[in-house]
């Protein structure tokens, strides 16, 4: 495991950013595993930030060949919903540079059959390993929507959320009745079969998790402090989401 401690949210986005763009530039047809949430987007806007870059570099960042698995999403909830992680993506990251759409893969939120999506899901990863996965942390240490009690052989699949999570995620709806109680979630293992983990971290709310991480026992209570036994991960956090560690 590689620890980076950054000053501030900024630099931590930098040294993310930093490299992602390093590993599409060692491999153009990158497979990437994206996440959502508050922690990323600064990342997504400095990738943006270096697409649209004109000055005459040699390696000027082309997304045009990689292709993306993102992490999770809410069920049941319309994808052109505002909140919805499928909206999320093509907002901040997807709609501003040039990967193609053929090339998107975004768990189903209006599936019908939510748990045949998942196998196949789970299938289609398998038949494009992840080389890079990206992933951010709850205050729970859940990753992805794999909360605690989460298997480490857990694959994707649909899942009930915590009261807690069904709480925090409220506050991004109109009504408490249009918040999802379900989602959609790569698994553990289907996290740790990535070949390189990239986990961002900022602020002190998350620094119970990132110790846990860190220095916890590694089992299902605490899902992040499973990324450990992963021979290739590299944990980005700012000074507070450090703060707890010796």
């Amino acid at each position: 495991m590689l620890i980076i401690i950054t000053k501030n949210y900024n630099e931590l986005s930098k040294r993310a950013a930093e490299l992602v763009v390093e590993e599409i530039l060692k491999n153009p047809h990158l497979v990437l595993g994206l996440p959502t949430g508050a922690t990323p987007v600064g990342m997504y806007k400095l990738l943006i930030k270096s697409y649209k870059n004109k000055t005459k570099n040699k390696n000027k960042l082309d997304f045009s060949k990689i292709t993306c698995f993102n992490l999770d999403e809410y069920y049941p909830i319309k994808r052109n919903n505002k909140n919805s992680y499928y909206s999320f993506m093509h907002n901040n990251f997807f709609s501003h540079v040039n990967v193609k759409k053929s090339n998107i893969n975004i768990l189903n939120s209006e599936s019908k059959n939510p748990k045949k999506d998942c196998i196949l899901y789970e299938k289609k990863i398998k038949k494009n390993p992840i080389d890079l996965q990206i992933l951010g942390v709850g205050i729970n240490g859940h990753i992805g929507f794999n909360e605690p009690g989460s298997e480490f052989n857990s694959k994707t699949r649909i899942i009930n959320l915590t009261e807690n999570t069904i709480k925090r995620n409220s506050r991004f709806f109109k009504n408490k009745s249009e918040v999802p109680t379900q989602a959609l979630t790569m698994g553990i293992s289907t996290i740790m079969s990535a070949k390189k983990l990239i986990l961002l971290a900022n602020g002190k709310n998350k620094a119970n998790a990132i110790k846990r991480l860190v220095n916890g026992p590694i089992n299902k209570d605490c899902p992040v402090s499973f990324l450990r036994k992963h021979k290739n991960l590299v944990v980005i956090v700012d000074k507070e989401a450090a703060s707890l560690l010796k």
